[in-house]
């Protein structure tokens, strides 16, 4: 086995020991989500309904329409439940777990299961959307997972995976340095400057960035990006 593949069977081992549950896959800050769900409607809000200045005076139109996200890294759905699906009219969830696919069809989602499209047993290394499949792909707390260069690929397949109006949205932590290395799962936690520099030789334009409000201290500042594919 090469280092590459090791770095990702790893990350595999490793979550399948975490639970499939909000705990365990926001490491025992369950209790985060209330406060990630709000942030990430809040930072949407304006390509979902346009963005208006004084007097309601119409800036900006909504940049897409709302029928179906990919939510990547989906994990149990956690993303999906409580925000994605208060947003898009279905979505398709990808994660390599199958433990966690699992629980998400069968008792995490309840009455929104219906409205998941696909799941898609399957890592990023090699996700490839269909073409023009959907006007959004969310990708949260899971890009970390992803070597450099397979995130630069990652991110080729999804602009075509986009349709024509589509955006891409990442929300992850936060570095000082330029990347932090975490051995025990098989991530690194990137640094802003990482992240734009990646999204530039993507082909990526970045439109909207923010911070998450409201974390604890402690951890990772959490930064949020709206990217739309540059036009050649």
């Amino acid at each position: 086995m090469n280092e590459q593949d090791k770095w990702y069977t790893d990350a595999a081992d490793y979550w399948e020991k975490v639970d499939a549950t909000d705990d365990g896959v926001l490491g025992g800050f369950g209790k985060l989500s209330f406060f990630d769900a709000r942030d990430s409607k809040k930072f949407i809000k304006e390509f979902v309904e346009g963005k208006y200045g004084a007097n309601y005076r119409l800036i900006s139109p909504p940049q897409f329409e709302t029928h179906l996200a990919c939510d990547c890294g989906a994990g149990i759905g956690r993303v999906s439940k409580v925000f994605l699906l208060d947003i898009f009219e279905k979505v398709d969830l990808v994660e390599q777990n199958k433990k966690f696919l699992d629980t998400a069809k069968a008792s995490y989602m309840g009455p929104l299961e219906n409205r998941v499209d696909r799941y898609i047993c399957e890592g990023l290394q090699t996700f490839t959307p269909e073409p023009k499949r959907y006007d959004v792909i969310w990708c949260q707390w899971v890009l970390g997972h992803l070597r450099n260069y397979d995130l630069i690929k990652f991110f080729e397949r999804c602009k075509k995976g986009l349709k024509d109006k589509g955006m891409i949205f990442v929300k992850e932590n936060n570095c000082m340095n330029e990347f932090d290395v975490d051995d025990v799962d098989s991530s690194m936690t990137r640094s802003d400057e990482l992240f734009k520099d990646i999204f530039q030789r993507s082909g990526l334009e970045l439109v909207k960035e923010a911070t998450q409000k409201d974390f604890p201290t402690s951890l990772y500042p959490v930064k949020m990006y709206a990217l739309k594919p540059i036009k050649n």
